[in-house]
């Protein structure tokens, strides 16, 4: 093999499928190698260990996937309550597809590797902490901008962006758990209520004026 190979784009992106649908502690070298269509040998040129080839596919799908598409949908040109709702309704449609095309929902791989490697693998727990607070950012940004047109109640942005993370995660796990995408239909209203948007006034009808 060249050293001009793409093996390692297909390392990575073969151990982060692999991970996400098996686990990654039941995920070999031999197993990713496979799956990549790469051979063993040439594994160790450009990674060290399972655990060095998982910080590298994890970091590529931030800076391919997620970066990209958070950029868009959170885009300070777009209305802050709106990007939440977007963000939230696209987190049942991808379920479902990755359920139609899986047999399964198999929920966040950021955090499906997390909550398994947290007390085992340093390095891999680092940048799943790390990408979690990358997107935690973008929460907060748009809570920012939300408090600043005055359309949700005064909060602290970092611990509410911190709130609707949580209730993300652990809606998608149970999602996971269950099988079933049907649950996170109700994402955008229970995100929206957690956020405390404010109800938009009616002014009264004018009074009639009689000649």
């Amino acid at each position: 093999m060249g050293r001009t190979s793409n093996a390692d784009q297909k390392l990575m992106d073969a151990s982060l499928d692999l991970m996400w649908e098996e686990s990654y502690g039941s995920v070999t070298i031999d197993h990713i190698c496979q799956r990549a269509g790469v051979k063993t040998g040439s594994f160790y040129y450009f990674f060290k260990s399972k655990a060095d080839l998982a910080v590298a596919a994890l970091e590529k799908l931030w800076k391919e996937q997620w970066k990209p598409s958070l950029d868009q949908t959170f885009s300070p040109s777009v209305d802050p309550l709106v990007r939440f709702t977007k963000y939230f309704e696209s987190i049942y449609d991808s379920q479902l597809a990755i359920k139609k095309k899986y047999g399964k929902v198999l929920g966040c791989p950021v955090c499906t590797v997390g909550s398994e490697v947290s007390t085992q693998e340093v390095d891999v727990s680092a940048v799943i902490r790390d990408i979690m607070s990358r997107k935690r950012r973008y929460y907060e940004s748009a809570i920012r901008d939300a408090l600043a047109e005055g359309a949700i109640e005064p909060c602290d942005p970092a611990q509410e962006a911190l709130a609707l993370f949580s209730l993300l995660e652990g809606m998608v796990s149970q999602a996971r758990i269950t099988n079933d995408p049907e649950i996170l239909r109700k994402l955008p209203a229970m995100a929206l209520g957690l956020l405390r948007v404010k109800a938009k006034s009616s002014s009264p009808a004018p009074a009639a004026v009689h000649a």
